[in-house]
């Protein structure tokens, strides 16, 4: 399949709200799974884009209300998890997209959201 053939999903890793990081001995061999994993994406030319988030109260909503700008701290709806992490990738169709989820979702031992993004792939990027 070409590239241009393949779809743009987003796979979300639902990380509950806990007092600070996790202990070195439980996150280290979690993030070498993650690496791990995101070395399977680049290998099978699926990788897009990853990356982690810094804890909710890190940020910042921007609202435009009556022509206005405001900001507030904090995140725009708080809950027991948020998104501690994202991955891009690029896949065939909805089901190689679940495979990826399911993959991060083992790595990270925490759920994914799989999500389609509109439109197509070159629509996204520059």
């Amino acid at each position: 399949m070409e590239a241009y053939d393949m779809k743009h999903y987003l796979l979300s890793i639902q990380q509950p709200d806990a007092a600070g990081p996790p202990p070195p001995e439980f996150l280290e061999p979690i993030m070498r799974d993650v690496d791990a994993f995101n070395a399977e994406l680049r290998a099978a030319g699926a990788w897009v884009f990853a990356g982690g988030l810094h804890e909710p109260s890190t940020a910042t909503v921007v609202r435009v209300k009556d022509g206005d700008v405001l900001t507030s701290d904090g995140p725009y709806v708080e809950g027991k998890e948020h998104v501690g992490g994202l991955s891009i990738v690029k896949a065939a169709d909805l089901d190689a997209a679940l495979e990826w989820g399911r993959g991060l979702a083992a790595a990270t031992t925490l759920p994914v959201e799989v999500r389609p993004f509109q439109g197509e792939t070159g629509d996204h990027l520059a």
